[in-house]
């Protein structure tokens, strides 16, 4: 006997702009450092967006031991070439429709702006302990108590931590690159917005570190800086 249900799965997206093993190897050592604990068994979604007309082949077995290395899953590939596409399902990966852009309006001087997520946000006020985890769908978050070592806080939208962050905080989940992570003491093991990650070894700099502060997205870069009063 059994019951088939849906279900809703989180994954992290890894989007992959290089077809070198060796050279993803060295970014993701230089974005994560030699740690291997900051994620836990978290599924991994690899997008290929950015070298789908790349000709060199990708080695999908290898990326998937690296990535088993670091504690990540790879279930599922999107955005690849027919070829590409073919090799990761040949690895075991299943296909992910790619994402679709936004429609262009018809009349884009008139057109009302589409929400793209809840105007509601999701509110914590309990503390948060290592291996917890809170992910607000469609909306941002807003907790107000402390995100312990270990705990992770997801959100579609924006995060704002009233407490010391201390866990993992990714925000902008379904790739919202206009997402945000604010906190009142910035303490994070690792931020994300719209999968761009970043570690905190080596760790912040002092104008931000254990300060208000804000995480936001400038192209592939996450600028992390003082809330100034």
């Amino acid at each position: 006997m059994f019951d088939l249900k849906s279900a809703t799965l989180t994954l992290v997206a890894l989007v992959v702009k290089s077809p070198h093993l060796s050279e993803l190897a060295e970014q993701l050592k230089a974005r994560l450092g030699p740690s291997t604990e900051f994620f836990n068994q978290d599924p991994v979604l690899i997008d290929l967006a950015h070298i789908h007309d790349s000709p060199d082949e990708i080695d999908f077995r290898g990326l998937i031991e690296l990535l088993l290395n670091y504690s990540m899953v790879p279930v599922a590939v999107r955005g690849g070439s027919p070829a590409q596409m073919a090799a990761a399902q040949a690895a075991g990966l299943c296909e992910v429709p790619p994402q679709e852009g936004p429609s262009p309006a018809r009349s884009p001087a008139i057109a009302p702006p589409v929400a793209l997520r809840s105007s509601v946000a999701m509110v914590i006020d309990r503390p948060l302990r290592s291996g917890q985890q809170v992910y607000a769908k469609g909306s941002d978050l807003v907790i107000l108590a402390l995100v312990n070592h270990g705990a992770e806080v997801i959100a579609d939208g924006s995060i704002h931590v009233y407490a010391p962050l201390r866990g993992k905080a990714i925000a902008g989940a379904t790739g919202d690159v206009n997402a945000r992570i604010f906190t009142t003491c910035m303490e994070p093991e690792l931020i994300s917005i719209a999968g761009i990650y970043q570690t905190t070894d080596p760790p912040l700099p002092l104008e931000v570190r254990g300060k208000p502060a804000q995480v936001r997205l400038d192209g592939d870069t996450l600028i992390i800086e003082p809330i100034k009063g």
